[in-house]
């Protein structure tokens, strides 16, 4: 135990805030990191499909992982420097196929089982989504919403087919598996009928949860607009909203690059947290748009971990992330954007909230302004270094071990 650390503990203790509690808490938190940062989306399947459906990633940075066997390398190399244990977040695109490939509706669990493995080997969680995009059955943007009954019917087989795949890794690893639906359907024009769709949708949504599964966590995924779907998106915020609502068993997942710039999904947490017991949660970074940027320790996101520490939500609200960019190095793209969560979720753990609320409730709100000012200058720094240095991960000068990396490894992927 560092002195420096020993100089912050007591700073925070005069707050009554407890810094070894605050470790502890973090270091049981899991952040769901996602597989796709590492290949710009482009999962194990040959259908040839660019990447569609309103996302695109930009970039042509060296080194992205092109197999399994590259983006589980890449992956542990990212990990050896994150604090704690998480859980990695697969696209159904990410099926390893040892015989011959299967289109997206019959695939089975035996297709992750490598990932299973993966996963167990290292004490890692899973997370599942559907891959609603990049691939020929995705018509004129319509999956799930489609009015061709052989379109519909075959994402509704897929979207079955991955809540059984959730299930079996659900089984094999003895937790649970939040499966998330996000589909890209939409109108690049103003529609001619905007409820046609969201009926078929909420057909196509009732037939793929109408199976009862253990472990598996259902979701449903919003989005204000796409590329190539500026004018409707079929699966918006209210009608997922309502669909959640009305559905026990349903949640509805927050990205907090699919709203309009002027909304925060901040705010939405505490208010979701007043009707569900679970919250999921996508925390990415929007510059302008949904652009998908690494995650940064600013502003929103240390917002977004205020509403989950303060409302005592870290069991409640599962956090994923979200982004992908081919412009920097692959790999301290996860590692930066995962300790910025942690970071973000540390000051709040940080806070004296009691204190904070009774200050708001008593109307005392120059005092309350006052000590929120305060705490930005205190030493979180320090008690990072602490957890890190607990959970055997350094907190700084770990840059040059990933350039090392990209020098003997990344470097000479063609």
């Amino acid at each position: 135990m560092s002195t420096y650390y020993e100089i912050a503990k007591e700073r925070y203790a005069k707050l009554g805030v407890d810094t070894e509690a605050a470790i502890q808490k973090l270091r049981n938190t899991s952040i769901s990191i996602h597989c796709w940062q590492g290949d710009d989306v482009t999962g194990f399947e040959s259908t040839g499909e660019a990447l569609s459906g309103g996302i695109q990633t930009t970039g042509n940075y060296p080194g992205k992982a092109r197999s399994p066997e590259e983006l589980m390398a890449d992956f542990d190399m990212a990990a050896s420097f994150i604090p704690g244990k998480h859980r990695i977040n697969l696209h159904a695109s990410y099926a390893i196929f040892d015989g011959p490939a299967v289109d997206r509706d019959k695939l089975e669990y035996k297709h992750f089982e490598k990932w299973v493995a993966y996963a167990k080997e290292r004490g890692l969680g899973i997370d599942f989504n559907p891959t609603f995009f990049s691939h020929p059955m995705v018509k004129d943007n319509l999956t799930l919403s489609s009015p061709e009954e052989d379109v519909r019917s075959y994402w509704v087989r897929h979207g079955i087919a991955c809540r059984r795949i959730a299930a079996g890794i659900a089984k094999e690893l003895g937790r649970p598996v939040l499966n998330n639906v996000w589909i890209p359907d939409g109108f690049k024009d103003v529609p001619a009928d905007r409820l046609g769709p969201r009926l078929r949708l909420k057909k196509s949504l009732d037939e793929i949860f109408s199976e009862k599964l253990e472990g598996v966590i259902d979701c449903v995924e919003s989005k204000v607009f796409g590329i190539g779907l500026e004018s409707c998106t079929v699966g918006s915020n209210e009608f997922y909203m309502a669909y959640a609502a009305s559905h026990p068993g349903v949640y509805n997942l927050l990205d907090n690059g699919h709203y309009h710039p002027t909304e925060y999904v901040s705010d939405k947490i505490p208010s979701l947290l007043a009707y569900f017991d679970k919250v999921p949660l996508h925390v990415t970074r929007s510059v302008r748009w949904d652009s998908d940027h690494v995650v940064l320790l600013e502003g929103e996101l240390i917002e977004i971990a205020k509403e989950i520490v303060r409302n005592d939500a870290l069991d409640k609200v599962l956090i994923g992330l979200d982004f992908f960019d081919a412009s920097i190095n692959r790999v301290a793209a996860w590692v930066v954007g995962t300790r910025s969560m942690q970071k973000a979720l540390l000051i709040s753990l940080l806070s004296p909230w009691e204190k904070l609320k009774e200050l708001q409730d008593k109307v005392r709100l120059t005092e309350l302004m006052v000590m929120q000012e305060e705490l930005k200058t205190l030493p979180f720094g320090a008690v990072w270094e602490e957890f890190c240095l607990r959970c055997g991960v350094t907190a700084g000068n770990w840059f040059d071990s990933i350039m090392k990396y990209e020098a003997e490894v990344l470097s000479k992927r063609c």
